[in-house]
């Protein structure tokens, strides 16, 4: 029997997934991973395309319409545990959702850790019980898939830090703002978003946006960008934390919290029936009000 895609679309099971095309994706040239015997592959969970073992990162521009974009550009970095990347649900959807408001938005497609070669141990390796928090793709349900602790960030850092670095170097081209380049991610591209204004020294972001990542206390840099910050209250990272929310408000930088009765994790922008379906409108609104989807005019 041949499942349809909406029974896929309900079923947790992985499926194999032939590579899909990305003809607009730029190389960031930042080098491979180390101790990586796997090349590239795709699986599909949820409904959504997956990629693992991600060893050349790689930069997608989504631009607005002609005569539309208002020089605000989004670095979007998807969220999978660092393990893999939902970059459907969490990058390519929220890109284009992003240029159809004049936002220019750019898909970070980063470097990822190892894991199993085949896909039958790659499914056995997420199964495994694991201590802690989560990647992305489990779509809303609220249940918590393993992974491994927390990895070494630098490739990562290094990926984000050359994406910032191509938009500026390109801006001109593309029609961005140097002084409005902001960054939003999920799940673990909410941790990248978050780790990347805590540590680069060459990324100037103007706002950042981490939705459902990690709730724990921060350091905030002096120069740190005004927050909007999202999650539910069924998703696991939560657990009653306000830590990153209170480090903002208390180091005085703008902070806008939205905490929604429900939504699990790995909503990306949006599931049925979940409160939490209605965030992007609210960015949209918050990104009005601090005058970001509002283009400049030369005199």
């Amino acid at each position: 029997m041949t499942l349809s895609v909406s029974a896929i679309a309900q079923d947790g099971t992985i499926y194999p997934l032939d590579a899909p095309a990305e003809p607009n994706a730029i190389p960031l040239g930042t080098g491979g991973v180390d101790n990586q015997p796997a090349q590239e592959t795709w699986f599909r969970q949820w409904g959504d395309p997956m990629a693992r073992n991600i060893t050349k990162a790689t930069l997608t521009p989504f631009l607005p319409k002609a005569g539309q974009a208002n020089g605000t550009a989004v670095i979007v970095a998807p969220g999978g545990g660092y393990r893999w990347l939902s970059l459907d649900n969490e990058g390519w959807e929220v890109a284009k959702a992003l240029a159809e408001k004049g936002i220019t938005a750019f898909v970070l497609k980063y470097r990822l850790q190892p894991t199993p070669v085949s896909l039958e141990d790659f499914k056995q390796s997420m199964t495994a019980p694991r201590p802690a928090a989560a990647p992305s793709a489990n779509r809303g349900t609220g249940t918590t898939p393993a992974r491994p602790a927390q990895p070494d960030l630098s490739n990562q850092l290094e990926d984000a830090e050359a994406a910032y670095a191509m938009i500026v170097k390109r801006a001109k081209e593309w029609g961005v703002d140097t002084a409005r380049i902001g960054m939003i991610g999920f799940s673990a591209g909410a941790g990248l978003t978050m780790h990347s204004t805590l540590n680069s020294k060459t990324m100037k972001l103007a706002f950042i946006g981490p939705i459902y990542g990690g709730m724990g206390p921060v350091q905030v840099p002096k120069n740190a960008p005004p927050m909007f910050n999202v999650i539910a209250t069924d998703d696991f990272l939560f657990r009653g934390q306000f830590g990153v929310i209170d480090s903002w408000y208390k180091a005085g930088i703008p902070v806008e919290f939205h905490l929604y009765q429900n939504g699990g994790h790995g909503f990306g922008l949006g599931n049925p029936d979940r409160t939490s379906n209605r965030w992007f409108d609210a960015f949209m609104y918050w990104l009005e009000v601090n005058r970001f989807l509002t283009a400049k005019t030369t005199k």
